[in-house]
Protein backbone atom coordinates (compact mmCIF):
# COMPACT_ATOMS: atom_id res chain seq x y z
CA UNK A 1 0.00 0.00 0.00
CA UNK A 2 2.58 2.58 1.08
CA UNK A 3 4.70 2.70 -2.12
CA UNK A 4 1.53 3.32 -4.14
CA UNK A 5 0.44 5.96 -1.64
CA UNK A 6 3.80 7.73 -1.98
CA UNK A 7 3.41 7.79 -5.77
CA UNK A 8 -0.16 9.09 -5.43
CA UNK A 9 1.14 11.94 -3.25
CA UNK A 10 3.84 12.72 -5.85
CA UNK A 11 1.17 12.94 -8.55
CA UNK A 12 -1.36 15.00 -6.62
CA UNK A 13 0.62 17.25 -4.25
CA UNK A 14 1.72 20.38 -6.08
CA UNK A 15 3.22 22.52 -3.31
CA UNK A 16 6.25 20.39 -2.50
CA UNK A 17 9.92 21.48 -2.62
CA UNK A 18 11.00 17.97 -3.60
CA UNK A 19 8.66 18.01 -6.59
CA UNK A 20 10.06 21.36 -7.67
CA UNK A 21 13.63 20.06 -7.27
CA UNK A 22 12.77 16.99 -9.35
CA UNK A 23 11.30 19.13 -12.14
CA UNK A 24 14.39 21.35 -12.14
CA UNK A 25 16.67 18.32 -12.16
CA UNK A 26 14.93 16.37 -14.92
CA UNK A 27 13.11 19.03 -16.96
CA UNK A 28 9.89 17.03 -16.64
CA UNK A 29 6.87 19.14 -15.72
CA UNK A 30 4.00 17.54 -13.81
CA UNK A 31 0.49 18.51 -14.85
CA UNK A 32 -1.81 20.23 -12.36
CA UNK A 33 -3.32 17.86 -9.82
CA UNK A 34 -6.87 18.50 -11.05
CA UNK A 35 -5.85 17.23 -14.49
CA UNK A 36 -5.01 13.78 -13.08
CA UNK A 37 -7.90 11.44 -12.29
CA UNK A 38 -7.09 8.51 -10.03
CA UNK A 39 -8.85 5.41 -8.74
CA UNK A 40 -7.40 3.11 -6.06
CA UNK A 41 -8.18 -0.61 -6.38
CA UNK A 42 -7.98 -2.77 -3.26
CA UNK A 43 -8.86 -6.31 -2.30
CA UNK A 44 -12.19 -7.05 -0.60
CA UNK A 45 -11.68 -6.52 3.11
CA UNK A 46 -8.15 -5.19 2.61
CA UNK A 47 -6.42 -3.40 5.49
CA UNK A 48 -5.78 -0.34 3.31
CA UNK A 49 -9.47 0.47 2.80
CA UNK A 50 -10.04 2.67 5.88
CA UNK A 51 -6.78 4.56 5.37
CA UNK A 52 -7.38 5.26 1.67
CA UNK A 53 -11.01 6.23 2.19
CA UNK A 54 -10.09 8.50 5.11
CA UNK A 55 -7.70 10.33 2.78
CA UNK A 56 -10.55 10.97 0.34
CA UNK A 57 -9.03 8.86 -2.47
CA UNK A 58 -11.62 7.25 -4.79
CA UNK A 59 -11.57 3.54 -3.93
CA UNK A 60 -13.06 0.30 -5.26
CA UNK A 61 -12.53 -3.36 -4.36
CA UNK A 62 -12.16 -6.55 -6.36
CA UNK A 63 -11.97 -10.24 -5.36
CA UNK A 64 -8.40 -11.55 -5.30
CA UNK A 65 -6.46 -14.62 -4.18
CA UNK A 66 -3.01 -16.12 -4.53
CA UNK A 67 -1.66 -19.18 -6.34
CA UNK A 68 2.00 -19.29 -5.35
CA UNK A 69 2.50 -21.78 -2.53
CA UNK A 70 -1.22 -22.59 -2.29
CA UNK A 71 -2.13 -26.19 -1.47
CA UNK A 72 -4.30 -28.33 -3.71
CA UNK A 73 -7.34 -27.99 -1.43
CA UNK A 74 -7.41 -24.21 -1.73
CA UNK A 75 -6.41 -24.03 -5.38
CA UNK A 76 -9.91 -24.42 -6.96
CA UNK A 77 -11.41 -21.77 -4.66
CA UNK A 78 -8.55 -19.39 -5.37
CA UNK A 79 -8.85 -19.91 -9.13
CA UNK A 80 -12.53 -18.98 -8.92
CA UNK A 81 -11.63 -15.85 -6.94
CA UNK A 82 -9.03 -14.87 -9.51
CA UNK A 83 -11.59 -15.33 -12.29
CA UNK A 84 -14.02 -13.09 -10.42
CA UNK A 85 -11.23 -10.58 -9.91
CA UNK A 86 -10.52 -10.46 -13.64
CA UNK A 87 -14.21 -9.86 -14.42
CA UNK A 88 -14.47 -7.15 -11.75
CA UNK A 89 -11.27 -5.53 -13.03
CA UNK A 90 -12.58 -5.53 -16.59
CA UNK A 91 -15.78 -3.80 -15.45
CA UNK A 92 -13.85 -1.14 -13.55
CA UNK A 93 -11.40 -0.52 -16.40
CA UNK A 94 -14.15 -0.15 -18.97
CA UNK A 95 -16.00 2.33 -16.75
CA UNK A 96 -13.04 4.38 -15.53
CA UNK A 97 -11.06 4.10 -18.81
CA UNK A 98 -7.59 4.85 -17.41
CA UNK A 99 -4.69 5.57 -19.72
CA UNK A 100 -2.20 3.87 -17.36
CA UNK A 101 -2.35 1.61 -14.32
CA UNK A 102 0.27 1.16 -11.62
CA UNK A 103 0.67 -2.32 -10.14
CA UNK A 104 2.89 -2.85 -7.10
CA UNK A 105 2.41 -6.58 -6.56
CA UNK A 106 0.15 -8.63 -4.35
CA UNK A 107 -2.89 -10.67 -5.29
CA UNK A 108 -4.52 -7.75 -7.12
CA UNK A 109 -1.80 -7.36 -9.72
CA UNK A 110 -2.58 -10.47 -11.77
CA UNK A 111 -6.35 -10.02 -12.36
CA UNK A 112 -5.93 -6.31 -13.03
CA UNK A 113 -3.08 -6.88 -15.51
CA UNK A 114 -4.96 -9.63 -17.36
CA UNK A 115 -8.08 -7.48 -17.61
CA UNK A 116 -6.04 -4.47 -18.79
CA UNK A 117 -4.34 -6.43 -21.54
CA UNK A 118 -7.13 -8.74 -22.70
CA UNK A 119 -10.43 -7.38 -21.34
CA UNK A 120 -10.40 -3.87 -22.79
CA UNK A 121 -10.81 -2.85 -26.47
CA UNK A 122 -7.41 -2.24 -28.06
CA UNK A 123 -8.13 1.42 -28.69
CA UNK A 124 -8.69 1.98 -24.96
CA UNK A 125 -6.11 -0.43 -23.57
CA UNK A 126 -4.20 1.23 -20.68
CA UNK A 127 -0.45 1.06 -20.35
CA UNK A 128 0.71 -1.26 -17.58
CA UNK A 129 3.35 0.20 -15.25
CA UNK A 130 4.92 -2.04 -12.61
CA UNK A 131 6.75 -1.08 -9.48
CA UNK A 132 8.76 -3.94 -7.94
CA UNK A 133 9.39 -3.18 -4.23
CA UNK A 134 11.48 -6.23 -3.26
CA UNK A 135 14.82 -6.93 -4.89
CA UNK A 136 13.51 -10.29 -6.11
CA UNK A 137 10.10 -9.76 -7.74
CA UNK A 138 7.12 -11.47 -6.17
CA UNK A 139 5.44 -14.26 -8.12
CA UNK A 140 2.58 -12.14 -9.53
CA UNK A 141 4.94 -9.44 -10.81
CA UNK A 142 7.19 -12.03 -12.46
CA UNK A 143 4.21 -13.56 -14.22
CA UNK A 144 2.81 -10.28 -15.57
CA UNK A 145 6.14 -8.60 -16.38
CA UNK A 146 6.13 -9.78 -20.05
CA UNK A 147 2.95 -7.77 -20.70
CA UNK A 148 4.09 -4.68 -18.76
CA UNK A 149 4.95 -1.53 -20.71
CA UNK A 150 7.27 -0.09 -18.04
CA UNK A 151 8.94 -1.67 -15.01
CA UNK A 152 10.35 0.34 -12.10
CA UNK A 153 12.60 -1.41 -9.59
CA UNK A 154 14.09 -0.43 -6.24
CA UNK A 155 17.70 -1.43 -6.92
CA UNK A 156 19.98 -2.32 -9.82
CA UNK A 157 20.12 -5.90 -8.52
CA UNK A 158 16.53 -6.49 -9.69
CA UNK A 159 17.40 -6.28 -13.40
CA UNK A 160 18.60 -9.90 -13.43
CA UNK A 161 15.05 -11.17 -12.86
CA UNK A 162 13.65 -9.63 -16.06
CA UNK A 163 14.16 -10.08 -19.76
CA UNK A 164 17.09 -8.08 -21.20
CA UNK A 165 14.60 -6.40 -23.53
CA UNK A 166 12.25 -5.32 -20.72
CA UNK A 167 11.88 -1.58 -20.13
CA UNK A 168 13.39 -1.63 -16.62
CA UNK A 169 14.15 1.61 -14.78
CA UNK A 170 15.84 1.87 -11.34
CA UNK A 171 13.62 4.27 -9.42
CA UNK A 172 14.40 3.52 -5.79
CA UNK A 173 11.77 2.83 -3.12
CA UNK A 174 9.13 5.60 -2.87
CA UNK A 175 8.47 6.93 0.63
CA UNK A 176 5.48 8.93 1.82
CA UNK A 177 5.57 12.70 2.00
CA UNK A 178 5.26 12.49 5.80
CA UNK A 179 8.52 10.52 5.87
CA UNK A 180 10.21 13.15 3.71
CA UNK A 181 9.10 15.97 6.00
CA UNK A 182 10.33 14.25 9.15
CA UNK A 183 13.58 12.94 7.66
CA UNK A 184 14.63 16.35 6.35
CA UNK A 185 13.80 18.29 9.52
CA UNK A 186 17.10 19.43 11.12
CA UNK A 187 15.52 19.03 14.58
CA UNK A 188 13.77 15.77 13.83
CA UNK A 189 15.27 13.84 16.76
CA UNK A 190 14.11 16.37 19.34
CA UNK A 191 10.66 16.88 17.80
CA UNK A 192 10.01 13.18 17.20
CA UNK A 193 11.08 12.25 20.72
CA UNK A 194 8.53 14.73 22.06
CA UNK A 195 5.77 12.97 20.10
CA UNK A 196 6.41 9.85 22.22
CA UNK A 197 7.37 11.74 25.40
CA UNK A 198 10.88 10.30 25.32
CA UNK A 199 14.29 11.79 26.10
CA UNK A 200 16.21 12.68 22.91
CA UNK A 201 19.50 12.48 24.84
CA UNK A 202 18.94 8.79 25.72
CA UNK A 203 19.08 6.01 23.06
CA UNK A 204 15.79 5.04 21.43
CA UNK A 205 15.16 1.56 19.99
CA UNK A 206 12.29 1.06 17.51
CA UNK A 207 10.87 -2.48 17.28
CA UNK A 208 8.15 -3.42 14.80
CA UNK A 209 7.05 -6.35 12.68
CA UNK A 210 4.70 -4.97 10.05
CA UNK A 211 0.96 -4.24 10.06
CA UNK A 212 0.04 -7.60 11.61
CA UNK A 213 3.14 -7.76 13.76
CA UNK A 214 5.69 -10.52 14.23
CA UNK A 215 5.03 -12.84 17.17
CA UNK A 216 8.59 -14.13 17.50
CA UNK A 217 9.97 -10.58 17.58
CA UNK A 218 7.32 -9.43 20.07
CA UNK A 219 7.99 -12.29 22.46
CA UNK A 220 11.77 -12.01 22.15
CA UNK A 221 11.52 -8.31 22.95
CA UNK A 222 9.25 -8.81 25.95
CA UNK A 223 11.65 -11.41 27.36
CA UNK A 224 14.54 -8.91 27.41
CA UNK A 225 12.71 -5.64 28.12
CA UNK A 226 13.78 -5.44 31.79
CA UNK A 227 17.43 -5.54 30.70
CA UNK A 228 16.91 -3.25 27.70
CA UNK A 229 15.28 -0.50 29.69
CA UNK A 230 18.44 -0.09 31.74
CA UNK A 231 20.24 1.41 28.73
CA UNK A 232 17.66 2.35 26.07
CA UNK A 233 14.15 3.62 25.52
CA UNK A 234 11.86 1.44 23.41
CA UNK A 235 9.08 2.22 20.92
CA UNK A 236 7.33 -1.11 20.35
CA UNK A 237 4.76 -1.54 17.56
CA UNK A 238 3.34 -5.01 18.14
CA UNK A 239 0.74 -5.34 15.41
CA UNK A 240 -2.93 -6.02 16.18
CA UNK A 241 -2.65 -9.81 16.52
CA UNK A 242 -0.45 -9.72 19.64
CA UNK A 243 -1.71 -6.46 21.13
CA UNK A 244 -3.69 -8.06 23.99
CA UNK A 245 -0.69 -10.15 25.01
CA UNK A 246 1.56 -7.07 24.90
CA UNK A 247 -0.91 -5.09 27.04
CA UNK A 248 -0.97 -7.85 29.68
CA UNK A 249 2.81 -7.93 29.74
CA UNK A 250 2.98 -4.15 29.96
CA UNK A 251 0.74 -4.23 33.05
CA UNK A 252 3.00 -6.82 34.69
CA UNK A 253 6.08 -4.82 33.79
CA UNK A 254 4.67 -1.73 35.49
CA UNK A 255 4.66 -3.58 38.82
CA UNK A 256 8.13 -5.08 38.39
CA UNK A 257 10.24 -2.13 37.29
CA UNK A 258 11.06 1.22 38.88
CA UNK A 259 8.82 3.94 37.44
CA UNK A 260 11.80 5.66 35.80
CA UNK A 261 12.64 2.56 33.76
CA UNK A 262 9.04 1.65 32.92
CA UNK A 263 8.52 5.15 31.49
CA UNK A 264 11.14 4.34 28.86
CA UNK A 265 8.74 1.89 27.16
CA UNK A 266 6.07 2.92 24.65
CA UNK A 267 3.86 0.24 23.10
CA UNK A 268 1.33 0.58 20.25
CA UNK A 269 -0.68 -1.93 18.20
CA UNK A 270 -0.11 0.04 14.98
CA UNK A 271 1.06 3.45 13.82
CA UNK A 272 0.16 5.22 10.59
CA UNK A 273 0.64 8.99 10.78
CA UNK A 274 3.05 8.70 13.73
CA UNK A 275 5.25 6.07 12.06
CA UNK A 276 7.34 8.81 10.46
CA UNK A 277 8.03 10.27 13.90
CA UNK A 278 9.00 6.82 15.20
CA UNK A 279 11.60 6.46 12.46
CA UNK A 280 12.85 9.99 13.10
CA UNK A 281 13.20 9.43 16.86
CA UNK A 282 15.00 6.09 16.71
CA UNK A 283 18.73 5.38 16.88
CA UNK A 284 18.32 1.71 15.96
CA UNK A 285 15.52 -0.48 14.60
CA UNK A 286 14.67 -4.16 15.00
CA UNK A 287 12.29 -5.39 12.31
CA UNK A 288 11.51 -7.81 9.50
CA UNK A 289 13.11 -7.29 6.10
CA UNK A 290 10.12 -6.50 3.92
CA UNK A 291 10.61 -4.24 0.93
CA UNK A 292 10.03 -1.06 2.95
CA UNK A 293 13.41 -1.40 4.67
CA UNK A 294 15.04 -0.73 1.29
CA UNK A 295 13.53 2.76 1.30
CA UNK A 296 12.69 3.77 4.84
CA UNK A 297 15.96 2.82 6.51
CA UNK A 298 18.13 4.68 3.95
CA UNK A 299 15.77 7.66 3.94
CA UNK A 300 16.01 8.08 7.72
CA UNK A 301 19.62 6.81 7.86
CA UNK A 302 18.37 4.37 10.50
CA UNK A 303 20.62 1.36 11.25
CA UNK A 304 18.66 -1.86 11.72
CA UNK A 305 18.86 -5.42 12.92
CA UNK A 306 16.87 -7.26 10.27
CA UNK A 307 15.11 -10.55 11.04
CA UNK A 308 13.85 -12.04 7.75
CA UNK A 309 10.55 -13.87 8.00
CA UNK A 310 11.53 -17.56 7.90
CA UNK A 311 8.29 -19.16 6.71
CA UNK A 312 7.95 -17.71 3.23
CA UNK A 313 9.87 -17.41 -0.01
CA UNK A 314 13.29 -15.75 0.19
CA UNK A 315 12.26 -12.16 -0.66
CA UNK A 316 13.06 -10.85 2.82
CA UNK A 317 16.36 -12.72 3.01
CA UNK A 318 17.47 -11.18 -0.29
CA UNK A 319 16.48 -7.69 0.91
CA UNK A 320 18.37 -8.15 4.18
CA UNK A 321 21.49 -9.48 2.49
CA UNK A 322 21.53 -6.50 0.13
CA UNK A 323 21.61 -4.01 3.02
CA UNK A 324 24.03 -6.12 5.04
CA UNK A 325 26.50 -6.32 2.15
CA UNK A 326 26.35 -2.54 1.91
CA UNK A 327 27.23 -2.37 5.65
CA UNK A 328 23.90 -0.65 6.25
CA UNK A 329 22.23 -3.29 8.46
CA UNK A 330 22.85 -6.46 10.46
CA UNK A 331 21.00 -9.77 9.96
CA UNK A 332 19.73 -12.01 12.75
CA UNK A 333 17.96 -15.29 12.06
CA UNK A 334 14.52 -15.71 13.60
CA UNK A 335 15.66 -18.86 15.43
CA UNK A 336 18.46 -16.86 17.11
CA UNK A 337 16.23 -14.19 18.64
CA UNK A 338 16.13 -15.67 22.14
CA UNK A 339 19.91 -15.88 22.46
CA UNK A 340 21.34 -13.13 20.26
CA UNK A 341 18.91 -10.22 20.16
CA UNK A 342 19.95 -8.63 23.45
CA UNK A 343 23.73 -8.80 22.86
CA UNK A 344 23.30 -7.53 19.29
CA UNK A 345 21.34 -4.50 20.50
CA UNK A 346 23.89 -3.88 23.27
CA UNK A 347 26.75 -4.16 20.81
CA UNK A 348 25.31 -1.64 18.36
CA UNK A 349 23.95 0.92 20.81
CA UNK A 350 27.23 0.73 22.70
CA UNK A 351 29.28 1.38 19.57
CA UNK A 352 28.59 4.91 18.24
CA UNK A 353 31.28 4.66 15.55
CA UNK A 354 29.68 1.52 14.11
CA UNK A 355 26.26 3.21 14.04
CA UNK A 356 27.81 6.24 12.34
CA UNK A 357 29.37 4.02 9.65
CA UNK A 358 26.00 2.35 9.05
CA UNK A 359 24.29 5.74 8.77
CA UNK A 360 26.86 6.84 6.19
CA UNK A 361 26.22 3.69 4.17
CA UNK A 362 22.46 4.18 4.41
CA UNK A 363 22.73 7.79 3.24
CA UNK A 364 24.52 6.62 0.08
CA UNK A 365 21.58 4.27 -0.69
CA UNK A 366 18.81 6.85 -0.25
CA UNK A 367 16.85 7.83 -3.37
CA UNK A 368 14.68 10.77 -2.34
CA UNK A 369 13.14 11.24 -5.81
CA UNK A 370 11.86 7.65 -6.15
CA UNK A 371 8.16 8.54 -5.91
CA UNK A 372 8.56 11.25 -8.56
CA UNK A 373 10.52 8.93 -10.85
CA UNK A 374 7.67 6.40 -10.77
CA UNK A 375 5.07 9.16 -11.12
CA UNK A 376 6.85 10.41 -14.25
CA UNK A 377 6.91 6.84 -15.58
CA UNK A 378 3.13 6.60 -15.16
CA UNK A 379 2.49 9.98 -16.77
CA UNK A 380 4.72 9.25 -19.74
CA UNK A 381 2.97 5.92 -20.22
CA UNK A 382 -0.41 7.69 -20.05
CA UNK A 383 0.75 10.25 -22.63
CA UNK A 384 1.82 7.44 -24.95
CA UNK A 385 -1.60 5.81 -24.50
CA UNK A 386 -3.41 9.07 -25.19
CA UNK A 387 -1.27 9.72 -28.24
CA UNK A 388 -2.14 6.30 -29.61
CA UNK A 389 -5.86 6.97 -29.42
Amino acid sequence: MYPALAVFQALKTEDNPLREAYQMRTGFQFPAADQISTLWIGGIGGMEAPIIRRMGIPYQEIPAAGLHGVGWKRLPTNLVQIGRGILASRTILNRFQPQAILLTGGYLAFPMAVAARYGVPKTRRPKIVLYVPDIEPAFALKVISPIADRINVTTEESRQYFSPTAAVNVSGYPVRSEHVQWATDPQRKQKASQVFRLDPQFPILLVFGGSKGARSINRALMAILPQLLHFTQVIHISGHLDWEEVQRYQSQLATQLPAEQFERYRAFPYLHEEMSAAFAAADLAVCRAGASVLGEMPHFRLPAILIPYPYAWRYQQVNAEYLAKKRAARILADRELSTKLLPEIQNLLGNPSMLAEMRTSLQSLAQPFAAYTIAESILRAAMESRGRT
